[in-house]
């Protein structure tokens, strides 16, 4: 299945070995839900080692390491979608976070909608009762 059919079909097709490849990747990562900050709608699950973090808390910036390219992601610095951090939640574990951000941009997710425009979450589809997905109006 191409990335294509994944982000933008209406077939639930769940990446279920996601978190088997990042632990044969043996990078050192914990997971970051990123939130906005005023609706505090979810805008995307990524992954920080300690380096993203550090850049994170020092640029102000959501950073994360990309667990498919292996390197440094700061959010927005290529599309100019920069989600601005507010402020850092760690759960009782210390084994996962929260960036609390606001965005700077069009968008936060790297998809557009039907008419060209960049989601403002990576969480724009719904799964119906019966499998399928459903894509959502942009704010619902």
């Amino acid at each position: 299945m191409s990335d294509r059919e994944r982000e933008e079909g209406t077939q639930l097709q769940l990446d279920f070995s996601k978190l088997r490849k990042i632990a044969s990747s043996q990078q050192e990562v914990i997971p970051v839900v990123v939130q906005d900050a005023d609706s505090m709608e979810v805008l995307i699950v990524a992954y920080v080692n300690q380096i993203a973090l550090e850049t994170a808390m020092r640029e102000k910036k959501a950073t994360f390491w990309s667990t498919s390219r292996n390197e440094l992601w700061i959010k927005g610095k290529t599309s100019g979608d920069l989600l601005q951090l507010v402020e850092i939640r760690v759960n009782c574990e210390q084994n996962s976070l929260v960036y609390r951000v606001r965005r700077v941009g069009e968008g936060a997710c790297h998809t557009v909608d039907s008419q060209g425009r960049k989601r403002g979450s990576c969480y724009y589809r719904r799964i119906r009762p019966d499998g399928s997905l459903e894509f959502l109006e942009e704010g619902k």
